[in-house]
């Protein structure tokens, strides 16, 4: 029998959303063995971030088939519980995790911490670490970069072209855009991946893109991966993907 797989978009602190996604896809499995692979972005955006990783340590700890991956937005949340003046290296200069833009105030709200402007970086660090459990901030430290089976390459934003799979680094695997989305290029494996949002799920040939935009209050998009099959998995079953040529950025 041939290697059910699933792959759910970036969660982004959407609970309701990724517990939906889990019925559907134990609904469609229908007794079969199968493997969850979560492409990254746990927090930030969205109201539930700690919710979100609450869940899924719990799922994991009790045998649930599920594979997390580190996203961009997890490891700004983890720099910041070690040094709050530290950013992401790949970050823009002038943005930090708590920039608004980014979302991770609302993360620390989700842990029952304000944010305030006026409120001193050490004395904000000090009630999140407070706040935090242990648990989250191993959890967090401990996230895989890449998931692969003889077909399918999981990362969260894609791969440096020209650079073998088993060669790629962090920086790339979850944060590279542009010089992936342009290339054409026949990877050893088809890369599922999100970090871009795009309207509706497309399958480009090389890669596949699965983050429809759950952080700005669109829907988590959920793939399943069935011997040759990919298609979308939606609350009336299984649908297929919009196909484009490599080389495209966009769905629309």
């Amino acid at each position: 029998m041939t290697e059910l797989l699933y792959a759910v978009g970036d969660i982004h602190g959407d609970l309701d959303q990724l517990k939906t996604a889990h019925a559907r896809i134990v609904a469609d499995a229908a007794g079969r063995d199968y493997t969850v692979i979560h492409i990254g972005d746990l927090v930030d955006r969205r109201p539930h971030s700690k919710g979100v990783i609450d869940y899924l340590i719990a799922g994991q700890a009790a045998g649930q088939p599920w594979v997390v991956l580190r996203g961009n937005h997890d490891r700004m949340f983890a720099i910041f519980l070690q040094d709050p003046f530290a950013a992401d290296p790949m970050l823009r200069p002038d943005y930090t995790w708590l920039h608004p833009r980014l979302g991770g105030r609302t993360t620390l709200e989700s842990y029952g911490v304000t944010y305030q402007d006026d409120k001193p970086l050490q004395q904000l660090h000090a009630e999140t670490i407070a706040a935090v459990p242990q648990a989250h901030v191993d959890y967090l430290s401990g996230l895989p970069n890449v998931w692969q089976n003889g077909q399918y390459f999981f990362c969260h934003a894609g791969v440096k072209p020209g650079v073998a799979l088993d060669q790629q680094v962090e920086d790339d695997l979850i944060w590279i855009r542009q010089p992936f989305h342009l290339s054409r290029e026949p990877y050893a494996k088809v890369i599922v991946h999100g970090h871009t949002p795009v309207d509706e799920v497309v399958h480009y040939g090389n890669r596949i893109n699965i983050d429809t935009g759950a952080a700005y209050g669109k829907k988590l998009s959920t793939i399943v991966l069935d011997g040759t099959q990919v298609q979308q998995l939606t609350q009336t079953g299984r649908q297929d993907v919009l196909h484009l040529p490599a080389g495209h950025i966009s769905a629309a």
